[in-house]
């Protein structure tokens, strides 16, 4: 499943890696040979602390922190086991995959850190559906906003018969610790 801040486990970049530096979101590059510390493994992603910085890693480049990634918690979800034919059948599976997405500084997903407001499925006729979510931030000057919001339209869109994703980040109500479940 992963693991959370207190599990750190010592790594070497074996190739030039991209990476997201948190909590500013802004892309680069780590070279090969840089030592790191993974402080997070969540949600298909890793985040990394190198040279007193964090950047965020997506699981697809596992191999450059010379490791393999775990089978991809959407699929023990059971997502794929038959195409999703409702809206209510969509519309849980949107949940689940949602609260695979975590921030990237604290070891909790959107969902339970009351992040999404509204997760909306509309059918589009033949099976094929919509889906609109709602979300904020903690803060709305957090620079890894568009990317929480890609991950996940980018889950939502694994989804079987979901054709269209709208993410929107909105600051009303503003996000505060009571929202957290």
């Amino acid at each position: 499943m992963g693991y959370r801040h207190g599990d750190i486990q010592e790594v070497t970049l074996t190739r030039d890696c991209p990476a997201v530096a948190v909590p500013w979101g802004s892309a680069t590059t780590l070279e090969a040979g840089r030592v790191g510390y993974i402080s997070q493994q969540l949600g298909g992603t890793f985040t990394v602390m190198v040279d007193g910085n964090l950047y965020r890693i997506d699981g697809r480049h596992a191999d450059a922190l010379g490791l393999e990634l775990e089978p991809s918690e959407e699929l023990a979800l059971g997502v794929g086991n038959g195409a999703p034919t409702t809206a209510e059948a969509v519309e849980a599976a949107a949940w689940k995959l949602l609260a695979t997405c975590y921030d990237p500084e604290i070891p909790i997903d959107i969902v339970n850190l009351g992040l999404v407001y509204a997760c909306e499925v509309r059918p589009l006729g033949d099976d094929k559906f919509r889906i609109d979510v709602r979300m904020t931030l903690t803060a709305p000057g957090c620079g890894m906003g568009t990317l929480l919001a890609d991950e996940a339209r980018t889950k939502l869109l694994g989804i079987p018969n979901v054709e269209d994703v709208d993410v929107e980040l909105v600051w009303d109500p503003p996000w505060s610790r009571e929202m957290m479940s």
